[in-house]
């Protein structure tokens, strides 16, 4: 892929793909800038070579069949737009439209070095389209604004949408500093992991994470399962999981990878069994092979986290995807800070895949370099460490 130093920018609108997909608190503010500060190299460093940078990115789920019912539905990157602004120390306009009357207005207005916004990405239906036609026409609207176009919305690679797959292929392209980065570990990741290579995987959806937990029991000397989806790997191997989170119907899939695992699978061995899914919930810890059926699971247990921490303890290599528990509510976080610590304390490369882990280690107050690398994109990462080709990764590297 080439790169913001292989393209002439100054003086030319650089249409920028970013993911600016931050999580929005009850009264529309900013609750996590991870992601704005992530973009924050690229923007920088086009804005310091002359180039007039043009921000295309998405933020949340907009709902509506047409543009007018998803903009009147928001949610709008006005926020985001005043919190880059205050990051960069100067004004970022926003444009009201996406690629029509006031966006092009906004690319002529901007000077060497400037920087605008377009508003939602998303608020275009077009752009999530699987018909071809439509995300052309879209993708025709945003490359008609600018002269170049740069990707380094790693969180939407793996998606084929016409900001992200379809624009480049009609002006040069060059991959940002953020997407340089990400790929350049993911490839160390499944390359040249040095040894011993130990990955963690939390979260709810087990259904997310099969296929990258095959393809990773290749690649990796231990694969350490808690949060959410242990239970299915419990449930398979015989044990009561109370009312936790299963999946039942992905029992039979996860009983086959636990025949094939090469002894490199860990599991709980005890979790912290609760009355009810609440913050305030009266809860215990219960082992695994006496779990009660009236509970359920909300974090791993004590005994796991030092199991678990003897696995990290000497890894070269860790990558971690999703929470050991429900890590929101303090009384269930336990399980998370300790895998997180332990991973903090590993004496080689340190990845945190994104997502609710990513979420976890700002919410958990972990400093900053605490690890050595956080993703800004877990979905994407995730399909990455699978072994699937990225659509927008792959419209990066066409010549």
């Amino acid at each position: 892929m080439k790169g913001i130093a292989d393209l002439d920018a100054s003086g030319r609108v650089v249409l920028l793909r970013a993911d600016l997909n931050t999580p929005l608190a009850a009264d529309g503010s900013i609750s996590d800038d991870g992601r704005i500060r992530a973009s924050l190299p690229t923007i920088t460093a086009l804005a310091d070579a002359g180039a007039r940078v043009l921000i295309c990115a998405h933020l949340g789920r907009p709902a509506g069949d047409d543009y007018p019912e998803r903009a009147a539905g928001g949610p709008s990157l006005q926020p985001v737009a005043r919190r880059l602004g205050e990051l960069l120390g100067r004004e970022v306009p926003l444009a009201s439209d996406v690629a029509g009357p006031s966006a092009a207005r906004l690319a002529r207005s901007l000077g060497d070095g400037g920087v605008g916004v377009l508003e939602n990405v998303r608020f275009e239906p077009a752009e999530t389209s699987k018909a071809d036609a439509d995300r052309a026409e879209l993708a025709a609207r945003l490359a008609s604004m600018a002269q170049l176009y740069v990707g380094d919305g790693f969180g939407a690679l793996h998606r084929k949408h016409a900001s992200v797959y379809d624009v480049p292929a009609l002006l040069p392209h060059a991959a940002g500093e953020l997407v340089q980065a990400e790929v350049a570990v993911l490839r160390q990741l499944t390359e040249r992991p040095d040894r011993p290579y130990v990955v963690v995987l939390g979260g709810a959806k087990v259904s997310d994470k099969l296929a990258v937990v095959a393809n990773l029991l290749q690649v990796a000397d231990h694969v350490l399962i808690g949060g959410g989806m242990a239970f299915t790997f419990l449930a398979a191997q015989g044990y009561e999981v109370g009312q936790s989170l299963v999946d039942t119907t992905r029992i039979a899939e996860v009983a086959g990878i636990l025949a094939d695992d090469h002894g490199k699978l860990a599991l709980p061995v005890d979790m912290v069994a609760a009355t009810s899914f609440a913050a305030d919930a009266g809860h215990e810890v219960a082992a695994v092979t006496s779990f009660p059926a009236d509970r359920i699971g909300l974090d791993i247990g004590p005994r796991t986290c030092e199991l678990f921490a003897g696995h990290l303890a000497d890894a070269a290599t860790v990558f971690w995807n999703g929470p050991m528990g429900v890590f929101e509510f303090p009384a269930f976080a336990a399980g998370t800070f300790a895998v997180a610590q332990a991973i903090t304390k590993a004496p080689g490369l340190t990845v945190v895949g994104g997502g609710d882990s990513a979420a976890a280690v700002r919410a958990l107050k972990f400093p900053d370099g605490a690890f050595g690398h956080i993703s800004t994109g877990g979905g994407a990462s995730l399909e990455y460490l699978e072994g699937k080709i990225l659509p927008g990764l792959a419209a990066l590297e066409r010549p």
